[in-house]
């Protein structure tokens, strides 16, 4: 049955290669006509963006089909393990929209049954135990044009392998000692099927299973069997599996030799992942940047994981978006970040209200006007949604503008503010700046302006036309907020290619600033999570760290690409 919200899929999901593999299993009634995938992470990380479009891909084929998508956590490997990445991807799925079929599954649940399998592979003299170390074993895979050199214990027979296999699960022999290794073809010109490992020794508690077992299965050897087990129809993998799938079929034949046929058979699909400029996709190098600092946590608002992301201000919608715009591919290839950024620019300017902020404050004193004067002007909240209606902004004598919008030497086509210059605040007067004041380090502290009381927006008397419109906020009204200007983290398009050099030594120095901004009153009560557009600045969201005296933002994304102009 499919769960998933259906809002959670583009409107007009885009026909792939996966669709007509699966259309071609259907119109053949394989698996009984029934679709079930499956979202199978590992817990040693939280995800990333490349994870949210697998994500996106197999939910979407559930729905597509009316089929389902199991969540099944590959928690085989208790050394970098933990329950705290198993809460968070159970998070990252719901935020994106997604419900999994039943109870989340683990391949913890299935170790009675694989290690059972394992024994009839030795008895069917399938499998045998290794003494070899993992690096003598490497040393004798040999090359895709050479054959392998077969182990010395290759032969052994079944009854001394049934004995060692069951010494290894009872905690005889230390870490690395023994390996249990699939028998299959030492000259194979794929050398995953050159007699691969099944299970290691591993002396560590599950935070699952505690110390019943101190051997574990390898991924290729429990992800096929997992599948099998839950009667998944198709499995949906990276490219880099592809030469995975002869030994994911050849343990299901060796399972299944002897029984009866399986009413579901499923099959490997493999398909290009997701890789980005100026970012790495590697959880081992995301958990450096974690481990020595150099980003805040796991949900920076820098990294690429969901719940960075989830933190810095996307929503599931772009993300999602971004996912289907993507679409799926049979080679790999680097997507620019620019689209995941454009993604988000698409969704919030059709949600989010638009708000006053001065991120970079510049005081001006409008000397005509009075100054016990107080007064509200209307703002539109959002030109593209009318149904957002519009809000009252106190206005008075003193106000902030961005430092910026103002020049003392202005070239001619500079359309914003300098002496003698006259243009609009936004929503309430024109005014000419008359003057300004510098401080003894030479810096502008204070300019000067008048207004012209008979423009006020939207009075029916003002004629002529202004040119130019800047955002301000009431000095007297405004509420501090500090503001996180967050940039990428990386400034080489691809940090983790470079053969003479570490992906630390692309970290972007400005990736993050903080600057202290006055925002406008109707944010003091803003909660976490909140998305606005500030005026002319860019998109942004309340972040966790923000307190009742503490009001905190963090930039989403620009209003443009500026990265682009950078190339």
């Amino acid at each position: 049955m499919n769960k998933n919200n259906p809002e959670a899929a583009p409107e007009a999901v885009k026909s792939n290669f996966i669709h007509q593999e699966i259309d071609k299993d259907l119109s053949e009634n394989k698996n009984g006509g029934a679709v079930l995938t499956r979202f199978p992470p590992e817990p040693n990380g939280y995800l990333h963006i490349g994870h949210a479009k697998s994500i996106c891909l197999n939910f979407s084929l559930a729905q597509k089909y009316g089929g389902g998508c199991n969540l099944r956590f590959d928690d085989t490997n208790p050394v970098k393990e933990d329950v705290e990445y198993v809460d968070s991807i159970q998070e990252d799925v719901k935020w994106l929209g997604f419900t999994w079929e039943g109870e989340p599954k683990y391949t913890s649940d299935y170790f009675d049954q694989l290690y059972s399998w394992a024994v009839k592979l030795i008895k069917n003299g399938k499998a045998y135990v290794d003494d070899q170390s993992a690096e003598v074993i490497a040393s004798q895979k040999g090359t895709p044009t050479t054959p392998g050199t077969e182990s010395p214990y290759r032969n052994r027979s079944v009854e001394e392998n049934l004995d060692l296999f069951e010494r290894m699960k009872a905690g005889e022999f230390a870490a690395g000692e023994k390996v249990l290794r699939a028998k299959i073809d030492m000259a194979s010109p794929n050398m995953h099927m050159r007699d691969p490992l099944m299970y290691r020794i591993i002396h560590q508690a599950h935070h699952r299973t505690g110390d019943k077992w101190c051997i574990y299965p390898m991924y290729d050897y429990a992800h096929g069997q997992g599948d099998f087990i839950e009667g998944i129809t198709h499995s949906i993998c990276t490219l880099e599996f592809e030469v995975h799938r002869p030994l994911y079929n050849w343990f299901i034949d060796q399972i299944v030799e002897g029984e009866r046929t399986p009413e579901v058979r499923g099959r490997q699909i493999e398909f290009a992942r997701l890789n980005l400029n100026y970012t790495v996709m590697s959880k081992r190098k995301l958990l450096e940047l974690v481990q020595k600092g150099i980003v805040s946590g796991w949900d920076d608002p820098r990294m690429p994981t969901v719940s960075g992301l989830r933190r810095r201000g996307y929503t599931p919608e772009s993300i999602r978006n971004f996912a289907d715009k993507v679409g799926v591919a049979k080679r790999d290839g680097i997507i620019d970040v620019a689209l995941l950024e454009s993604c988000i620019r698409e969704d919030l300017n059709k949600r989010v209200a638009r708000v006053n902020a001065v991120v970079d404050p510049l005081k001006m004193i409008i000397t005509n006007y009075p100054e016990d004067k107080e007064e509200w002007v209307e703002l539109i909240n959002n030109p593209e949604d009318e149904s957002m209606g519009s809000r009252q902004l106190p206005f008075s004598r003193e106000v902030y503008i961005e430092r910026d919008d103002f020049m003392e030497d202005a070239p001619k086509k500079f359309f914003r503010l300098t002496v003698g210059k006259e243009l609009r605040l936004k929503g309430a007067y024109a005014i000419t700046c008359t003057g300004f004041k510098k401080n003894e380090d030479g810096v502008i502290e204070e300019i000067y302006a008048t207004y012209d009381p008979e423009t006020k927006s939207g009075a029916t008397t003002v004629t002529r036309k202004i040119k130019g419109v800047i955002h301000w906020v009431s000095a007297k009204h405004a509420v501090d907020a500090e503001v996180r200007m967050y940039d990428r983290l990386y400034n080489h398009e691809a940090p983790a290619a470079q053969k003479d050099a570490d992906h630390l030594d692309f970290i972007n120095p400005d990736s993050l600033t903080v600057i202290a901004a006055k925002v406008e009153p109707s944010l003091k009560d803003a909660k976490v999570l909140d998305k606005f557009q500030f005026q002319r600045v860019g998109y942004f969201c309340v972040d966790k760290d923000s307190t009742s005296d503490k009001l905190i933002f963090n930039r989403t994304v620009a209003l443009k690409d500026s990265w682009a102009k950078k190339k």
